[in-house]
C-alpha cells in the first residue's frame, strides 16, 4: 500500500532527516514508528499525509504519487484538531459536509464517495459519545475529545489511518482503552494503521511491526516483528516485556534516549 523510495527530506538550514530512505507497508498492516525526539517521526507521518513534500525520491500510496493530501487517508493529531466552536456532532460531521460540497471530484473526496447523512450519528454511537453529542470540545474530557477525533476520521471511511502520538496526554486507563478501541476498529474496517509514538511500551502494544528510527539522517531503519500486538493479554505477557526490553536495548545501544 505504502511505498517510499529513495526519500530525501530536510528543513531549511538543517541537515537531512531522511536520505535515500526506503520503506514499504502492506495493506492492512499495523505499524508503530518509534525513535528519539527530532529523528523525523512526525515529519514522516506528514510526508505520508501529503502535507510535506520530499526534496528527492517519492511517496506512493496504492501506486499514486503523493503530492497533496489524499482523500482516503485519515490523520489524527496529538491536539485532536477539533473546532472549539462546534459541537461534537458538528465536528464529527465536518468532513462529510466538506466532501458533500466538493462532490466526488477525486481530489477532496474519493471519486466513488457518497455522503451519508446519518454516518456521523452512527459513529457517535459507536464511540460512546451519545451523551456528549451536543457539547463543545471545552466541555469534554481528554478521552472524549480523542473519541470525537477518531469518529470524525472514521466517518470518512479511510483505508489508511495516520496518528501522531494521539494518546500521550491521557491517563493510563483511558489510554489503554482507546488503544484497544483503535486496534479493534482498524481491524474491523480493514484500515492500515501507522502511529507515531515516543513510548516504547505503546509501540510494543500497538505495532505488529515497529519501525525504529535513529538520529538523522535516516538512511535505513530497523524493523521489529511483533505479531501478537493487540491480542488479549499481550500487555501482561512475558513476550510483551521481552519486546520492550529488546527495543530499549537497541535504543541504548545506539545511544538514543528513549
Amino acid at each position: 500500500m505504502i511505498n517510499i523510495h529513495s526519500l530525501t527530506f530536510q528543513y531549511p538550514n538543517h541537515p537531512p532527516l531522511f536520505q535515500n530512505f526506503n520503506w514499504e507497508v502492506a495493506r492492512g498492516e499495523t505499524w508503530a514508528i518509534l525513535g528519539p525526539s527530532g529523528c523525523g517521526k512526525t515529519t514522516l507521518l506528514y510526508l505520508l499525509a501529503g502535507l510535506k513534500q520530499p526534496a528527492a525520491g517519492e511517496v506512493r500510496i496504492d501506486g499514486e504519487r503523493i503530492a497533496r493530501p489524499r482523500p482516503r487517508s485519515g490523520l489524527i493529531l496529538q491536539d485532536y484538531g477539533l473546532l472549539p466552536w462546534a459541537t461534537v456532532r458538528d465536528n464529527v460531521a465536518l468532513g462529510v459536509k466538506v466532501r458533500d460540497f466538493y462532490g466526488p471530484d477525486g481530489k477532496h473526496s474519493p471519486a466513488n464517495f457518497t455522503a451519508k447523512d446519518n454516518n456521523a450519528d452512527v459513529w457517535i454511537r459507536r464511540l460512546g459519545l451519545d451523551e456528549a453529542a451536543d457539547k463543545f470540545p471545552g466541555q469534554l474530557s481528554g478521552g472524549q475529545r480523542q473519541r470525537t477525533a477518531i469518529a470524525r476520521t472514521l466517518v470518512l471511511e479511510p483505508d489508511l489511518l495516520l496518528m501522531d502520538e494521539p494518546f500521550s496526554s491521557l491517563d493510563a486507563v483511558t489510554r489503554e482503552d482507546l488503544q484497544n478501541l483503535t486496534l479493534s476498529l482498524c481491524q474491523e474496517q480493514k484500515i492500515t494503521l501507522v502511529i507515531v509514538t515516543h513510548s516504547i511500551e505503546e509501540a510494543a502494544m500497538l505495532g505488529k511491526k515497529i519501525l525504529l528510527l535513529d538520529a538523522p539522517p535516516n538512511r535505513t531503519a530497523q524493523v521489529f516483528e511483533n505479531p501478537n500486538a493487540g491480542m488479549d493479554g499481550y500487555h501482561n505477557s512475558a513476550e510483551f516485556h521481552a519486546m520492550c526490553e529488546r527495543l530499549w536495548a537497541e535504543m541504548q545501544r545506539r545511544n538514543v534516549p528513549a
